[in-house]
Parts: structure tokens; sequence; C-alpha cells
């Protein structure tokens, strides 16, 4: 980024190291209207930043569903079309959203490999 670059365009100043990854949100109000679904792209132990299915009010109070952390509500720190800041109410672990998901009792086995065992002989 061009340090002449005029400084509001960056959105504001990130409190917490950022951990890039892919994570599938739902976002809503906290009244429980959706508004639509998200694909997060950095997040923080403070925010994240996201790709929205359609433009989100910058100052907008929001709920999210994050993988792992559960729900968390924010306020739309910034908003440049289908992009979002999202700055949490209250910080989470990051860490929390990068931990594999598994069923209870299931085995740690891919679908495709416990399809296939359950199509072998039994001896």
């Amino acid at each position: 980024m061009d340090d002449n670059q005029d400084i509001s365009d960056r959105g504001p100043a990130r409190a917490a190291p950022r951990d890039s990854l892919f994570l599938l949100t739902t976002l809503s109000t906290p009244e429980g209207a959706p508004l639509g679904k998200a694909r997060v792209r950095n997040l923080s132990a403070t925010g994240l930043m996201a790709d929205c299915e359609r433009p989100v009010p910058a100052g907008a109070h929001i709920i999210c569903d994050l993988r792992g952390v559960g729900q968390v509500s924010g306020t739309i720190a910034w908003s440049r079309e289908d992009k979002i800041g999202l700055a949490f109410d209250e910080p989470i672990d990051p860490q929390l959203a990068r931990k594999p998901v598994t069923g209870k009792g299931q085995q740690a086995m891919p679908d495709y490999l416990r399809s296939a065992q359950h199509r072998l002989p039994r001896r």
C-alpha cells in the first residue's frame, strides 16, 4: 500500500493480529432478521473481515455464527460494496474457529473411507 494513500481508505487500526482463513458464516440482526451469508477472510480476537452476499451498512449491530466459537455480536466498523469489517463486542479466541468439527460418537475417519468400510464383506 502506498504510504501517500489516505489512511481512511484502510479502515480503523487493528488492535490484534489477524489470522487468514476461509470460513462461512451467517449474519443476522440482534432481533434475528437474516442479513445473508458471508465468507470470513481474516479473523482476530477483536474482529473479522468478510465478503457478504449483500451490502451491510457501517454502524449496524449484527450477530454472526462462527464455527467453533458460537454466536458473536459486533458492530460493522466499515463497509465497502460487499466487504465488511466487524468489530466484536467482546474478544474471542480465534483459534477455536480453526479446530476441526467432529460429530459426537463418530470416528475421526473421512466420509469416503467410512462408506467404503460398509461395503467390505465381513469375515
